[in-house]
């Protein structure tokens, strides 16, 4: 029935702004998106780790994309919002400019990321999307924070879920 064939491929991405730069995430990644709400801080946490929230009772840690990856900071404005999504198996809050879109990407119209492409290491990146005349900077959401990263925000969550240490 369908008149595609594999190389049509399509991924779903939400698309938000960090700065002046766009950026998108796979749509299966993202499990919600709330406006801003002002998290707990946790004492020794990394210093890109902004602190907890109580999202419907579960307890997400919620990191500023911009510190983690060493961008210039601004004030948050009325745009300025959590994603939820889930990195393996951590549920974890990023906070961005602006979601500007959800938007269909033909996986013919991927790259993957030259060099410097910007002020964020290549490391943090799937590749490049061209949207028109637009270029869209595709996360690799799995390697935004590191094993022990990970580790320390499970541990985070534990301590704030409950008394017992982790």
């Amino acid at each position: 029935m369908s008149q595609s064939n594999s190389e049509t491929t399509e991924i779903q991405l939400v698309v938000f702004k960090l700065g002046s730069e766009e950026y998108g995430v796979p749509i299966t990644q993202v499990q919600e998106i709330n406006r801003l709400m002002t998290p707990t801080k946790i004492p020794q946490a990394p210093p890109f780790v902004e602190g907890i929230i109580n999202l419907r009772g579960k307890i997400i840690p919620v990191i500023d994309l911009k510190k983690r990856f060493g961008l210039t900071l601004a004030d948050h404005t009325a745009n300025t919002r959590i994603i939820v999504i889930n990195i393996g198996e951590n549920t974890v809050g990023v906070i961005v400019d602006a979601v500007t879109e959800v938007l269909r990407l033909s996986t013919a119209a991927l790259e993957p990321p030259p060099p410097m492409i910007s002020s964020i290491s290549v490391d943090y990146l799937k590749g490049v999307g061209k949207v028109g005349e637009r270029l869209l900077i595709l996360l690799d959401l799995d390697k935004i924070l590191s094993d022990k990263e990970k580790e320390q925000l499970s541990a985070s969550e534990a301590c704030a879920g409950n008394t017992n240490k982790a």
